[in-house]
């Protein structure tokens, strides 16, 4: 099926989406203020070398100088793989060198940002190190007879002249030759346009910086079915062509620079899209729905007939709404990058032919994710547990923040709940303190009730504590929040 993509790139943020059959299938979102400098290499100088610490300190252009401890100093290990203890730094490094060096770490509040000398390039499926002439696989790839064919498959597409090594990521699991061909010359030609800089430039400079999503879009979500990249910038679609010559030559025929009059993602609906996906509810074409509900330990999905009639009886219409949802649950994961571990409440089947049916619906709708998926069979509660791999932050977390008012909960008291709060709250005070009057610093809703539905609790309780209590709308107050003041 054809799939087009579209880049809106402004200079707070770019955003992506992959359209399929004019439905939205992929949201990305990155923010210029929330990319990070870890993954950058820099050609730095050593503005001072501390022997007692075994640390130094680099300039590498940035407002504090970064920090290298010896540890993470690389240094090259003796053919007989025996260990030995690491070369004192003041043999290493001296002051004025330049050296290059790659961030480990993001500066934090004062401290600078801590530096290593092992160099590493992430690719889609592959990391390069041109360091260390080694193959290593990813923990997460168990199966040991997997383990042995990826890094074979990998050694024979390495050039003889290759020095450097790789770590094959759990992405490669099912990547085929060309894939896996095509990520080791991404990572070998990058490398050699750092190596070239590196000579060419002076210290301090940035020699590479992590990709940005728009690359990581050429780079990594073009495939054959993909008709038109469309990116609404021209001077990033000039600058995208450039990076597309050199790194991903196969995809220039694909993009165009999009110059419409109405907003990109206006055209295709898109940002509709983006606040039907912050909502809870996900309404499906037949009537039926779900309600998608995301805590920090999981996310549940819930799915209901509404008002969804149809079929013979009511085993066909509940067998109906979990096939269309099941296509629709997958969408919904992509689309709001949703990752741990997802509890489906499918409505309940007790046709075993109709459970399997829909179980293997959503299996198969869950081929064309990215993210490493594993999905169990229905439990004894007639539940579907699965995991998917975190990749990047969700939508709701880019886009939203916790709740000032329900603080993430939800929901708020009512007014009436507030009011009993607060009357028990003065009855406490007046126990314990004896002011001339009491006043009540509140939200106007929990004030009005206290004027009309709940006046006559106000002042029965000032004649049983037998003083005045006075009431003072605070406008920036929450429904929940409220102070007493003794005067």
């Amino acid at each position: 099926m054809n799939e087009d993509i579209l880049i809106n790139i402004t200079p707070q943020e770019t955003r992506v989406a992959l359209i399929l059959q004019g439905a939205v299938q992929e949201l990305h979102i990155e923010r210029t203020l929330s990319r990070g400098l870890a993954g950058n290499i820099y050609l730095g100088k050593v503005v001072r070398v501390l022997p007692g610490m075994q640390s130094a300190f680099i300039d590498i252009g940035l407002e504090r100088a970064a920090f290298l401890h010896v540890a993470d100093i690389w240094e090259a290990k003796p053919h007989d793989g025996q260990s030995t203890p690491p070369t004192p730094i003041e043999k290493l490094l001296y002051d004025g060198q330049t050296v290059t060096v790659q961030v480990i770490k993001d500066p934090i509040g004062t401290k600078g940002a801590r530096l290593s000398t092992q160099i590493s390039i992430a690719g889609r499926m592959l990391v390069y190190l041109p360091q260390d002439k080694h193959i290593g696989i990813s923990q997460r790839i168990e199966n040991e007879a997997e383990r042995e064919l990826l890094r074979s498959k990998v050694q024979a597409l390495l050039p003889s002249e290759e020095k450097g090594g790789f770590i094959i990521r759990t992405m490669a699991e099912d990547a085929s030759d060309a894939d896996l061909q095509m990520d080791v010359e991404y990572l070998r030609k990058t490398w050699a346009t750092i190596t070239s800089q590196s000579k060419t430039k002076p210290a301090p400079t940035l020699l590479y910086q992590d990709l940005s999503l728009a690359q990581r879009v050429l780079r990594d979500f073009v495939s054959d079915s993909t008709t038109s990249i469309q990116i609404d910038s021209r001077e990033n679609f000039t600058m995208l062509q450039q990076f597309g010559t050199l790194y991903t030559p196969s995809v220039l025929p694909k993009m165009m620079h999009y110059r419409g009059e109405r907003p990109l993602f206006d055209l295709y609906a898109v940002e509709e899209e983006i606040e039907r996906a912050l909502g809870r509810r996900v309404d499906l074409k037949s009537g039926g729905y779900l309600i998608v509900d995301q805590t920090e330990a999981m996310t549940t999905i819930d799915v209901n007939t509404g008002s969804f009639v149809n079929g013979r009886n009511f085993d066909d219409t509940i067998f109906k709404t979990n096939l269309e949802a099941a296509h629709a649950i997958a969408r919904q994961l992509r689309l709001r990058n949703l990752g741990g571990i997802i509890i489906l409440d499918f409505i309940d089947m007790e046709n075993l032919e109709h459970r399997s049916a829909v179980l293997s619906e959503l299996n198969k709708a869950l081929q064309r994710d990215r993210t490493k998926i594993s999905v169990s069979t229905f439990s004894t509660l007639g539940l579907v547990e699965m995991t998917r791999k975190r990749t990047r932050e969700s939508l709701a977390h880019i886009l939203c923040e916790t709740c000032p008012a329900c603080q993430g909960k939800g929901q708020v008291k009512t007014s009436r709940t507030v009011c009993y709060e607060i009357l028990r709250e003065v009855l406490r005070e007046a126990k314990q303190f004896n002011p001339r009057e009491f006043r009540i610093l509140a939200a106007q809703v929990v004030v009005d009730m206290f004027l009309e539905e709940e006046s006559q609790h106000l002042a029965m309780l000032g004649d049983f504590i037998k003083k005045p209590i006075s009431l003072q709308v605070q406008t920036d107050y929450s429904q929940e929040q409220y102070d007493i003041i003794l005067m």
